[in-house]
């Protein structure tokens, strides 16, 4: 029995980023049924206004990664900042497993936390304040009301203005915050980290009360490469697609 384990994130998939749609469709295709869970780490999507979006290329990732937990792999998915909006009829459609926004999983014997990354990253007081807002059922039950058209023109608004508001903002402020890092894995009594979103893939060996810990960065997936975090019984490796 295949006991490995994939993780990935930050793929950011729009009609805008075929490369990466097909990337992404020859992973589901020819290496993620060879393993026994896949997790999806937040921004599967680069905007997600609502589960009833048949945009493509959303209808034939849906129906991929049905086949694929239909042939046995178990895959989970958590939100990331970009496809919050993710809900229960995109997971009935794929038969994925949605996470909390912080999730304990026994990853080969040892605990380990999972989480998108915008959480640690604590600095950006107003992201996380917009975060704060547009997590509350109110929020979301008054945009998801309204016209899907309408809803896409705000999404693209939101890219945009997103984009502009990066530039203003120094490197570590969009980084975690080391301290919130130690605390979150404390209170979930892991030493064992893997996030994405802040797209500098990295292993980080540190200690929290005496104790070795690790973090691990996903990367985020360009027109050019996959990058795909991989786990087995020998340990962990990268690999490229």
């Amino acid at each position: 029995m295949n006991q490995e384990i994939l993780f990935i994130s930050d793929l950011h998939i729009s009609l805008e980023k075929p490369e990466i749609t097909r990337r992404f469709l020859a992973f589901l295709q020819d290496r993620a049924p060879k393993a026994a869970a896949v997790y999806i780490l937040g921004d599967l999507f680069d905007a997600w206004v609502g589960d009833d979006d048949p945009t493509p290329p959303s209808n034939k990732i849906r129906r991929q990664i049905k086949q694929l937990t239909d042939s046995g792999t178990q895959v989970y998915l958590q939100q990331g900042n970009r496809d919050f909006l993710l809900g229960n009829k995109f997971c009935q459609d794929t038969g994925v497993t949605l996470l909390d926004d912080y999730q304990v999983i026994d990853l080969l014997g040892t605990p380990t936390l999972l989480t998108h990354g915008d959480l640690l990253c604590t600095d950006d007081l107003p992201y996380q304040a917009f975060r704060v807002k547009s997590h509350s059922p109110e929020w979301q039950q008054s945009v998801l009301s309204k016209p899907l058209l309408l809803r896409l023109l705000a999404a693209r608004w939101y890219r945009i203005r997103s984009y502009f508001h990066k530039r203003k903002k120094t490197h570590d402020i969009m980084d975690v915050n080391q301290h919130t890092v130690s605390k979150v894995m404390l209170e979930h009594n892991c030493l064992r980290l893997i996030h994405g979103h802040t797209h500098r893939p990295n292993v980080h060996n540190f200690e929290i009360n005496g104790q070795p810990a690790q973090r691990f960065v996903l990367a985020a997936w360009s027109k050019d490469a996959g990058e795909i975090l991989c786990w087995n019984s020998n340990g962990y490796q990268r690999d490229v697609i």
